[in-house]
């Protein structure tokens, strides 16, 4: 498998480990290279390796690109910035995608990459004399981290070769595994062994118990297990533990960012040597801030969101995207001329105040992988499925009513503290259908830009799917609903054919 399967240790970024505090988990120390033989020796060593592994998740690395494939493939987004820059991410948007497509290699080296991390850890660690709880954990979040990754592989490749401990050469030469035997067998089990050994809480973007059911949760519904889907997200919804903050915005702004709705995260952190700054603030800012303007929002994606009949919209568009009329950051107004379709994603931008011009690409903001709001969501959808949409609505309405409740805590909302007439109202129990297209409604508008909404579409169905797609001719939902592999590697693999 081309660049996965590597024998040196390389990069890995230092835990903090500390008994006070809550403590960011990534550190600026550096080491060099080491091999295998050599490493894997001590309790620090695990430590060490399993900071490589969360490292392979981070956004410094600007070839981790899942948000090509989850929003400008979708119908939420177009490939903004200027013509003919970065042409590939517009062939995957007008789905004119082939195997030398330079994004498609670049997501499936990262992930491949955080997975031969976790293998080479998880093949070691037995041999290593530590504490038998911590070395549990550490088995535990090197699962749930290989999960993570083969769930973004799965998605957006479909079959897949896998590897579930470091390969000999002749292993590497494999077939892809079906889509659905990745769920089954490789997934699932790594996410079921995960929650008996994480534990419940846990220092900011560390694994725990409930992040890794929070990921089986969104993992049976593709695989449309119902029961299970509503049964891990229970768990987290009967921990206590995670609820809505009152005010969504907290979510994609720095000084809230790692608050009690956070499910899973991927942390950041600037002014780092190597690089550990969350290039995202740069994909996306507008080219008149040193940025990029990338995965522009689309009009369709605006007309989702709901309206007064006194035109208030829903207060989480705003929090979602620029837009004319309204400020951007620093009390700067929005200029449409930024973004091919006038409107620019904000929820990984930072101000400049937080983050000036000239370090644009050194953002510290999350990447919120699961946030509580879709764990209800997902209980909804679980719910629904089995003939339940009287018990589904209680828990969209959750959602809801923090969005409407946005004006009750948003000094900045016009009309603060009143929540406009008509906002955003109760859904009712106008049957399954009804219910059903309610909550894909409320997945698109609060979880949008959030990397999500192609895999959703997809999951959706080919009618779902064709309608989304209306005004994309290339569309074709059998060839499209999953990526080639990348040539890269069927040069490199015969056993996935040419």
């Amino acid at each position: 498998m081309k660049a996965t399967f590597k024998i040196f240790i390389l990069l890995l970024i230092v835990f903090s480990i500390t008994n006070t505090g809550c403590k960011k988990f990534l550190d600026e120390e550096l080491l060099g290279n080491q091999s295998d033989a050599q490493f894997y020796q001590s309790a620090s060593d695990a430590e060490l390796a399993l900071a490589g592994i969360y490292n392979a998740l981070s956004f410094a690395d600007a070839n981790n690109r899942i948000w090509v494939f989850g929003d400008v493939a979708s119908d939420d987004a177009a490939k903004g910035g200027i013509p003919g820059d970065q042409a590939d991410i517009g062939r995957i948007d007008d789905f004119d995608i082939t195997t030398t497509n330079g994004n498609i290699e670049n997501v499936w080296d990262v992930d491949y990459e955080g997975i031969s991390r976790a293998n080479w850890l998880l093949d070691r660690i037995g041999g290593i004399n530590m504490n038998q709880q911590r070395k549990d954990e550490i088995i535990g979040e090197a699962k749930f981290l290989r999960a993570y990754f083969y769930y973004w592989l799965a998605n957006i490749f479909g079959d897949i070769p896998v590897h579930t401990k470091v390969p000999t050469p002749s292993e590497m030469q494999k077939a892809a595994t079906p889509y659905q035997e990745v769920y089954s067998e490789v997934i699932i089990p790594d996410l079921e062994d995960a929650v008996s050994k994480l534990p419940e809480t846990a220092d900011p973007g560390r694994a725990t118990k409930y992040s890794a059911l929070g990921l089986l949760a969104k993992c049976y519904l593709f695989m449309k297990n119902w029961p299970e889907a509503e049964n891990a997200a229970n768990q987290i919804i009967k921990s206590g533990l995670y609820r809505l903050d009152p005010l969504y915005r907290n979510n994609f702004e720095q000084a809230a960012k790692d608050n009690p709705e956070i499910i899973f995260s991927i942390q950041h952190l600037p002014d780092q040597n190597p690089w550990l700054g969350n290039r995202l603030n740069q994909w996306f800012a507008p080219r008149a801030n040193n940025g990029y303007g990338f995965d522009a929002p689309t009009q369709n994606f605006v007309d989702e969101f709901e309206m007064t009949a006194d035109s208030v919209v829903d207060p989480r568009l705003d929090y979602t995207i620029g837009r004319q009329g309204h400020i951007w950051y620093d009390s700067v107004m929005f200029d449409p001329s930024w973004s091919p379709t006038g409107y620019l994603n904000r929820k990984y931008i930072q101000p400049l105040s937080e983050v000036p011009v000239e370090s644009k690409a050194d953002g510290e903001l999350n990447y919120q992988f699961m946030r509580y709001s879709e764990v209800l969501l997902i209980m909804a959808e679980a719910l629904n499925e089995q003939g339940k949409p009287g018990e589904a609505v209680n828990y969209v309405n959750k959602v809801r009513t923090r969005a409407r409740e946005s004006y009750k805590n948003d000094p900045k909302l016009p009309g603060y503290p009143n929540i406009p007439d008509g906002l955003l109202p109760d859904i009712q129990d106008n049957g399954q259908a009804d219910v059903g297209n309610a909550i894909r409604h409320e997945r698109r508008v609060e979880l949008g830009f959030e990397f999500h909404r192609y895999f959703d579409i997809i999951r959706y169905g080919p009618d779902y799917a064709n309608k989304a797609f209306k005004d994309k001719p290339n569309f074709n939902y059998k060839t499209n609903k999953f990526m080639p592999i990348p040539q890269a590697e069927l040069n490199t693999n015969f056993e996935l054919g040419h």
